[in-house]
């Protein structure tokens, strides 16, 4: 089963357009684990059974376990949610970027050490540091392209004076990724719901490809503006919450909490298409 396959079964299976990011800050768990890292896996395992049947995709960040040296809890979160949400892709948030044989090693690592469907990567160092993924038979791959932060412009905002047109490099991304780079169809994007023209921009240029859209919810993008601007009937988009989700109770209810936040989040979106 391919990841573009999976990602549209859940779509219309739990009718969503909503990801659950997974961004495990013990300071901010409950009363019961607060402060305790080794109770991640725990505290992660409760949000997907609450939310397995409202979400298109999980997105676990990898740098919120390594911080914590809780690497088996991400390994066993992710079989976690192979085996009580099956039909939910996963994708492991790393934002690797590099070349030849490490490249080759991050592979594996996203792959087949954490059983991920898809990865975020880096276009920085060109095509070589993503096609090592590209050879994993029916995973994915987002490229970073128009991000949410307000530094993405520094790069992604610039013209492009050597190619045609003078593109902005985000332009030029979405260009590769809709295009040549996309072998076997196995490549997103990801753009940023604080910026909604960009979001429109890039799926003129990429109107195929599935959006990874993060910053609803706590990075306050508009949701509505950002449906509106990147969903299309033959194209998914992937509308990321992480902290809204996650933290929406301190009490022993956070997982109840996380599900109310969940289904009203995914219901707004689903009325946007209207």
């Amino acid at each position: 089963m391919t990841f573009l396959y999976k990602l549209r079964t859940a779509e219309q299976q739990n009718a969503s357009m909503l990801c659950v990011g997974l961004d495990p800050e013990p300071s901010r768990f409950p009363a019961q684990l607060k402060g305790d890292a080794s109770r991640i896996y725990d505290f992660c395992a409760r949000i997907v059974d609450a939310t397995a049947d409202l979400a298109i995709a999980f997105k676990p960040q990898i740098a919120y376990f390594a911080a914590h040296r809780a690497e088996d809890q991400l390994e066993q979160l992710m079989e976690h949610m192979r085996r009580n949400a099956p039909h939910v892709p996963t994708i492991l948030d790393a934002k690797r970027g590099d070349i030849g044989s490490t490249a080759e090693q991050y592979a594996i690592e996203a792959f087949e050490r954490y059983g991920a469907d898809a990865v975020t990567l880096s276009p920085f160092m060109g095509f070589d540091s993503v096609e090592p993924y590209l050879r994993h038979a029916g995973k994915g791959a987002f490229l970073l392209c128009r991000t949410s932060n307000p530094g993405g412009s520094d790069l992604q905002g610039q013209r492009l004076a050597g190619v045609e047109g003078e593109p902005f490099l985000y332009e030029h991304i979405a260009r590769l990724a809709q295009g040549p780079w996309n072998l076997n169809g196995q490549l997103g994007l990801v753009v940023g719901a604080t910026y909604p023209d960009e979001i429109e921009r890039v799926r003129a240029l990429a109107p195929t490809v599935p959006l990874l859209i993060p910053g609803v919810g706590a990075q306050g993008g508009d949701a509505v503006a950002t449906v509106r601007a990147g969903w299309r009937q033959d194209a998914p988009i992937v509308v990321n919450s992480s902290r809204a989700i996650c933290y929406a109770s301190a009490g022993d209810d956070f997982a109840e909490a996380a599900r109310r936040e969940a289904q009203r989040t995914r219901d707004m979106l689903h009325a946007a298409r209207r």
